[in-house]
């Protein structure tokens, strides 16, 4: 079909005739709506973008009717009379004409669709005045963020073979994102106005400068926090998975609390192992993925727990059982993430691999980081009415501490745990946000990283019964070592005792 466009270049086509080979290109391509799906390359597929931009240059001026565009001359001054002007943005073509094409030391990000502007039939190149462009951002300008207008590239050139050889060697081409002759006009968070002196393929590209190296010492302090942190999670897991000190109370939660954070911590240490490696590295993001997801769910299901056992104890005095039953448990704590990473892995297959960071993690690109924010704000959001519905329920408690000292001691270890938990899980992931100097990003380590110490603290430390079932396990052990010790010594006592004894007689 192209072919026959370049033979017959003043042949005319009907609209219907141009919109099926459109539909028909774009399938063979697999760039349409309808097309099959194809694997593209992040560095993407620059001469097959290449070709379906220059078929549809030719379908375009298929449609013009001779005579209509007369000059095919550079266009020097306005005329009279009517002229064919085309603007087009072909679905998926970013993903071909990768921003990966753009030469340049930044980072880069493509930030708008990829659009096409022509004059059938005439020269599209040195206009005596400069076109103007508006173009929409596909997401908010970062504040390091450089937007660059940009266009299509794309040139073939024979090199001879030999010095004075006048024989055609190979051909060179040449497929880049070039700045020539285009520049910003105007720019604000939403749009970006681009000047050009040519009409070609458009589109805008963020670069972002390189970020700094990271700072050795705070990478030794989050290797060092993360390991210390890691520690007392292990301590935490074995209490709730040893220590039998009460029926009555239903750890469930919090084991699986300290192992999904404890699984995600671990992981986080060796996460930029595995960039240079596609599948682990999908595998590793996906399955980081989980386990935040799975923390943040479990840590709703504990403050759940909690409130639950706040009504009852404010209800009725003796209670069977505390919260939900295992099998329910389970089912939310990890049918929750499994499926929103399995949606969001349906929606975005690629959203999961190695980021411009150079870690495994989400992709930024579609908005696909909201597959780990919305449910986060969401979890948070409960939280916080499920903290304000347990201080409704112990406000009776609360107006009448005074009158029971040991329901007081009580209510205030619940509404501290409720508190802690709440900060700890909660707010310090909020401290992300803000990592503008030294203070902010040292802070955030420790607090991010020390959260088995004070899981540890608050439900293991912190609770009469653990502290009943330690001094159990050590006193025992300590009276095994002295009798272990005491079979030991016996016999060397009654030797030394025999050899006085000789000594005397």
């Amino acid at each position: 079909m192209d072919q026959q466009l370049i033979e017959n270049e003043g042949i005319v086509l009907p609209e219907p005739t141009v919109a099926n080979s459109f539909s028909a290109s774009m399938e063979v391509s697999g760039v349409g709506p309808r097309a099959k799906s194809i694997t593209v390359s992040s560095k993407g597929d620059g001469e097959t973008g290449s070709v379906i931009l220059g078929i549809s240059d030719r379908l375009v001026s298929a449609m013009v009717q001779p005579g209509q565009n007369q000059t095919k001359t550079t266009m020097r001054s306005p005329t009279v009379g009517s002229a064919a002007a085309a603007f087009m943005t072909l679905n998926g073509m970013e993903s071909l004409l990768s921003h990966k094409y753009f030469e340049t030391e930044n980072s880069t990000e493509m930030y708008s669709d990829v659009i096409t502007a022509i004059l059938p039939s005439m020269n599209n190149t040195n206009l005596t005045e400069p076109v103007n462009f508006t173009i929409h951002h596909k997401k908010a300008v970062p504040e390091s963020g450089l937007v660059t207008c940009v266009y299509w590239e794309y040139k073939t050139q024979e090199t001879a073979m030999g010095e004075g050889s006048k024989k055609r060697g190979e051909k060179t081409k040449t497929m880049r994102w070039s700045v020539e002759g285009c520049w910003v006009a105007h720019t604000n968070e939403n749009y970006t106005v681009c000047s050009c002196s040519h009409l070609s393929t458009f589109a805008l590209i963020m670069q972002i400068g390189e970020s700094p190296p990271e700072d050795p010492f705070l990478e030794w302090l989050n290797r060092v926090c993360v390991i210390f942190g890691l520690f007392f999670f292990a301590l935490a897991i074995l209490t709730f998975l040893l220590c039998s000190w009460n029926p009555k109370i239903n750890n469930t939660a919090r084991l699986h609390l300290c192992i999904s954070l404890a699984l995600s911590h671990l992981l986080l240490l060796w996460n930029d192992r595995y960039v240079e490696q596609e599948l682990a590295c999908t595998v590793m993001a996906g399955l980081l993925h989980f386990l935040v997801i799975a923390s943040f769910v479990w840590m709703l299901l504990e403050a759940l727990q909690l409130h639950l056992l706040v009504r009852r104890l404010s209800k009725v005095q003796v209670i069977q059982r505390d919260g939900l039953p295992r099998p329910i448990l389970y089912l939310i704590g990890y049918g929750v993430p499994f499926v929103i990473v399995g949606i969001s892995a349906l929606v975005y297959s690629d959203g999961y691999g190695a980021t411009e960071a150079e870690v495994c993690w989400l992709s930024q690109q579609r908005n696909f980081n909201w597959a780990l924010t919305g449910p986060v704000i969401t979890v948070l959001a409960l939280n916080c009415v499920l903290f304000c519905a347990t201080l409704w329920s112990l406000r009776p408690t609360l107006a009448n501490m005074k009158s029971d000292v040991s329901q007081s001691k009580d209510t205030r270890l619940i509404v501290f745990k409720i508190l802690a938990q709440f900060v700890i899980l909660g707010c310090t992931w909020l401290l992300g946000l803000y990592q503008t100097n030294l203070f902010f990003q040292v802070l955030f380590i420790i607090l991010n990283s020390q959260q088995g110490t004070f899981l540890f603290i608050v439900h293991c430390l912190l609770n009469k019964e653990v502290r009943e079932e330690y001094i159990k396990w050590l006193t025992c052990s300590f009276n095994k070592w002295r009798e272990e010790g005491s079979v030991k010594d016996a016999p060397s006592v009654s030797e030394d005792l025999d050899k006085a004894g000789d000594q005397t007689g």
